[in-house]
């Protein structure tokens, strides 16, 4: 069976270059670009990871992420923020929304494709 992962990014060349990494390592990836539907979105699709951008038309990624977690099918679902704003405020918001791993845009390709095996390990 597949890995599935769901990718919360309006940026089509984000889209596109994090939807050729992970595709090429086995994994299907689903993404949608506006925030205002977004975990409902998680729900429905029933991730073994999320990719989630901070900065999406609707809502933040701050938001998305605390729906996420509210929900008891979702509360432990693993997600990563993905952001340009790296500063250690942003940092801090989203850990305390309950992010599992924060990654700032740019990025390497190595880089991606390592985090997100160590969020959902193949077992």
């Amino acid at each position: 069976m597949g890995r599935h992962l769901v990718l919360i990014e309006d940026e089509p060349n984000i889209i596109e270059a994090i939807s050729f990494i992970l595709s090429r390592d086995g994994w299907t990836v689903k993404s949608h670009s506006n925030g205002a539907d977004a975990a409902q979105v998680v729900e429905r699709e029933k991730p073994d990871v999320v990719i989630l951008d901070l900065m999406l038309p609707g809502k933040s990624g701050y938001d998305i992420l605390r729906e996420i977690r509210a929900r008891e099918e979702t509360a432990g679902l693993p997600v990563m923020m993905l952001t340009a704003r790296g500063q250690p405020k942003d940092r801090e918001l989203a850990e305390r929304a309950g992010v599992s791993h924060f990654m700032t845009k740019p990025f390497s390709n190595a880089e991606m494709l390592e985090a997100v095996r160590a969020l959902a390990p193949v077992t």
